[in-house]
This record gives C-alpha cells, sequence and structure tokens, in this order.
C-alpha cells in the first residue's frame, strides 16, 4: 500500500497584493517540503520580496492563502512570523552591532531570573548554537567586531535558537568570500539533516544547483515555473526568467559605429572587489557598449568602480589612457565620465529641488567664480537642453518631482551632457518610464554615441542590448565572459552567454 504524499510545509496559493491599484502579485504561488532548500528567483520586479513580506506578516495580502505546518496562517507582524517558526535572514543583517554576539543572538529572549539576565547561561548557550554552525568565538565581543561572514552566522544561530521550523535568506552570499561561501552552505545542509527548510533568495545560479533541491521562479508577480533544480538546465532557467525562448540564431541587431579603432577612452582589466571577480570591459569614442548579465551579476558594481564611488580591490581601470584609476566621482567627472545611476529617485534627483537646479548640479563648479554662480550663463544651458531633449516643463523653476519618469531622465541626461563627457555610463536609463519616452531616450542614446560620445550602458532589456549596442559585453557571477559584436551579437549568443558563459545552444541542450 502506497504511503500518501507528505504535506508540505508552506503552501501559499494565488497570492495577490496590489499597491495604490499597480498589481505586485498577481496569484504568486510558493510550495516548500520539509527540510527542503528551495530557491526563490525572478529579475528585479518580479515579486520576490512581496511575497516574502506578505508570508511573514509585513504586508497584508489582498488575496490569497497560506497554510504552514498544515494550519492557515495570517500572520500580523514579522515578530508574529517569528513566533510561529519562521525565521528571515536578509541581505543587511538586521542585527544591533553594538552588543554582544550572545545579546544579539537571544534578543528579546534573554534568559532571566527574578528579572535579572542570566549572562553566563546565555554566553554558555550562544557559544554552543555556534559551535553547532561550525563557528567558535567570544560572544562577548560586540558584534560588530566581526565580519559580515559571521554576522549571518549569528542571524542563522538566532534563527536555529528560537526553533525556526523555516529559515528565509535573502542574498546570504552577497558579501562573502569563497570560504566563507562553503561555511554558509554547510550549514544550510546541517538545518535540513534535522528537518529544517530553507527559502534560498540568490541571482548566482551555480549557487542555486549547489545547494538547493526545488526551484520557483518569479516573473511580473506571477509564479511561472516550479520545479526540481535537476530538472531544469541554466538555459533553461534563464529562459524562464526573462520570459523568452532562445531563438536559432538570429541577425545581428546592432547598429554601425560612428568611427573605428583607435586607444579605448576606458579599458578595464579584470576587477575585482565585492561581487566582480575579473571584469573586463572596453569603449572607445562613438561606440555604445552594453553590460548585460542577469542581476546580481555586478554589472552595476562595475561601472560604480568605473566612476570611482566604489573601490576596486585588484585590476585596472584606465581612463583615456590615464595610468591610474578614478578615485573619486569627481575624479572620473575631470577625466570626461558622465554616470546616470540606475536609482534615479535615490542617487539621481533632487526631488525638491527645481529642475534648473538638477540639470545644472554637476556643471556648478565651471559655472561658479568666487562662490557665486553666473545665472545668466546657467540659465541658457538649461533653456538650451530643455529645447534639445525635449524636456516637457512648464517653467525650469518647476520641482523636477513633479516631472514624469521619462522627463527627469532626460534632466538627468541633460546633467551629464553639458559636462561635455567623452564617455557616459548609463545604468538603465530606461527602467520605469512609459513606452513612448523610451523610445525617445533610445534614440537619444544612439545619436550621442553616432556623434562621438563613448556610452556604456547596462540594461536588462535583452531588446535594448540588441538594437541600440555596437558590442555587449555580458558578466555572469561578477566576471566577464563573453564580448559580442557584428554577427554574433544576437539573442541566442546573449541568452548563452547570461546564462553560462556562451556555450552553445547545442551544447546546452544535450
Amino acid at each position: 500500500m502506497t504511503a500518501p504524499p507528505t504535506p508540505p510545509l508552506l503552501d501559499m496559493q494565488d497570492i495577490r497584493k496590489a499597491f495604490s491599484g499597480v498589481t505586485a502579485l498577481a496569484g504568486a504561488a510558493l510550495t516548500v517540503g520539509s527540510g527542503e532548500v528551495h530557491a526563490l528567483i525572478g529579475q528585479n520586479g518580479a515579486g520576490k520580496s512581496t511575497l516574502i513580506k506578505v508570508l511573514t506578516g509585513a504586508y497584508r495580502r489582498d488575496a490569497g492563502t497560506i497554510r504552514f505546518a498544515e494550519q492557515e496562517v495570517d500572520f500580523a507582524s514579522p515578530l508574529a512570523a517569528q513566533r510561529g517558526g519562521i525565521a528571515t535572514i536578509y541581505q543587511e543583517v538586521n542585527l544591533i552591532p553594538l552588543r554582544s554576539v550572545a545579546e544579539n543572538v537571544f534578543l528579546g529572549r534573554e534568559p532571566l531570573r527574578f528579572g535579572i539576565v542570566q549572562w553566563g547561561q546565555m554566553n554558555r548557550e550562544a557559544t554552543r548554537l555556534l559551535q553547532e554552525l561550525g563557528l567558535t568565538l567570544d560572544v562577548t565581543r560586540p558584534l560588530g567586531a566581526f565580519s559580515t561572514a559571521v554576522q549571518q552566522m549569528v542571524a542563522l544561530a538566532r534563527a536555529v535558537s528560537i526553533s525556526a521550523r523555516l529559515v528565509i535568506m535573502d542574498e546570504p552570499t552577497s558579501s562573502l568570500n569563497e570560504r566563507e561561501v562553503e561555511t554558509l552552505f554547510g550549514v544550510i545542509r546541517t538545518l535540513k539533516s534535522r528537518g529544517v527548510s530553507v527559502i534560498f533568495v540568490s541571482h548566482r545560479l551555480d549557487e542555486l544547483y549547489r545547494v538547493c533541491d526545488r526551484i520557483t521562479v518569479m516573473r511580473d508577480g506571477a509564479t511561472v515555473y516550479t520545479g526540481e533544480m535537476s530538472g531544469i538546465t541554466r538555459l533553461e532557467l534563464v529562459e524562464q526568467m526573462l520570459g523568452r525562448t532562445v531563438k536559432s540564431e538570429g541577425a545581428q541587431t546592432g547598429f554601425v559605429r560612428s568611427g573605428e579603432g583607435g586607444a579605448p577612452l576606458l579599458s578595464a582589466r579584470d576587477v575585482t572587489g565585492g561581487r566582480l571577480r575579473g571584469a573586463s570591459v572596453d569603449v572607445r569614442a562613438g561606440e555604445l557598449v552594453g553590460l548585460g548579465g542577469l542581476l546580481g551579476s555586478g554589472r552595476s558594481e562595475l561601472a560604480r568602480v568605473i566612476f570611482g564611488a566604489d573601490h576596486a580591490q585588484g585590476g585596472e581601470v584606465h581612463l583615456q589612457g590615464q595610468e591610474r584609476p578614478p578615485r573619486s566621482p569627481a575624479d572620473a567627472i575631470r577625466a570626461g565620465v558622465g554616470f546616470c545611476s540606475e536609482d534615479r529617485k535615490g542617487e539621481g534627483i533632487i526631488p525638491d529641488l527645481s529642475v534648473r537646479e538638477n540639470l545644472t548640479l554637476a556643471l556648478l563648479p565651471q559655472l561658479a567664480r568666487a562662490g557665486v554662480v553666473d545665472t545668466a550663463r546657467q540659465a541658457q544651458i538649461v533653456d538650451d537642453f530643455i529645447d534639445r531633449l525635449g524636456i516637457k516643463t512648464s517653467d525650469p523653476e518647476h520641482p523636477i518631482r513633479e516631472l514624469s519618469g521619462g522627463n527627469q531622465q532626460k534632466v538627468m541626461l541633460a546633467r551629464w551632457l553639458a559636462t561635455q563627457p567623452r564617455l557616459l555610463i548609463l545604468d538603465e536609463p530606461t527602467r520605469g518610464i512609459d513606452v513612448g519616452a523610451k523610445a525617445e531616450i533610445q534614440r537619444m542614446i544612439g545619436e550621442l554615441a553616432q556623434g562621438g560620445l563613448g556610452v556604456l550602458m547596462i540594461s536588462s532589456e535583452i531588446e535594448e542590448l540588441l538594437e541600440g549596442c555596437h558590442a555587449v559585453t555580458v558578466l555572469l557571477d561578477g566576471q566577464s565572459v563573453a564580448r559580442l559584436e557584428g554577427a554574433d551579437l544576437n539573442e541566442g549568443a546573449l541568452l548563452h552567454a547570461m546564462a553560462q558563459g556562451g556555450a552553445s545552444p547545442e551544447a546546452e541542450r544535450a
């Protein structure tokens, strides 16, 4: 007689959530078995974080059912979820660095006797829990004295101490080195052997295949695939994430350069540090080079190093033949580099300032004499760019926060064009803007390259890379794995490089 199937530990079905009428989850589902390591993946905006926050009570769902440990649940807060047996470990460890390791393990649950904390008991128990996870350290020292990897282990020890049945790990390896990643994977396997389930959120495909049993892929707020990790290839996984199937080869669609040859404006070689494990890219005058790769591949990190916003641990970055890399954004600007960040609202616009003030922000050192801004010249430059880029605003003094996303992006482009750069770095320049404005900005970027400007453009959209770029450098897990141009720049080659570094379709599907 066949035994009945074991009911899952977690079963989320038809989960729906909208914010101010905008759909974030459209019937998402997630099922996790007991003692299972389950991968949850998807591109930016796919709905992963929203689904986790609905599960843990940070958001209230609009519709759907959640069953945990065979009981229907509706946690009112993350604390309620924690008490119910669900622990969440975020990418940024949410503990208190100035308090001791032991205090963080037992935060809010300190052992008391007659209202007095039993420090010896707490320290001994914290030491035991960490040793079980393969970590021996002085638990009386402040948590902040230890590395991010140790802090994540402390967060895990806390999860174990509350007898969590499900541990959610959000990008747990993003700031770990290889040895620390191996230690973490050992801990995950230990949890699994004890019957604890793990939801593992990561963009690093190699890690998913090493540690996960099953996988759920989300796209546009919905669950589009669930299955065994062993039952899907890397290429098929990327196809599910992007919502497209690789075509046979396809024609090359990038357009012709305005000029050929010449020394690169930018030459980055084997850059390492953080997520970067050997990233390289070249851009010449009049060339529009795309940076492709899945979210978490290191594209934005490489751009920030080139602009001097972050510093590399190794490798070389040469701008216009300079021997040393820029030490700061100001250094990069002086070298003729402009940078439009992906986070337009957080790192681009200053919402309470006017269009005029935002547009000329990077140009102020050139407009000022003895600390006094040449307002007449400033006004002329602003009027010129409003006209040139077709920025729709009733007045240059209008607050930029009241402009549409597309017009805000045009102001950001104008800010850097006003500095007359030789190299312009664009990180997701058309994200979050309407179709009409998107086409207009894509046309402008192409015209800038045709005019001799070197452009390095990060984009998650396959069409944008194929239709707009002369060449595309692909990053995978922090490494440059391919530079595609000419006849090699086609959809099939690009998706294969993003999935596993350029293997042939025949080899991948064999």
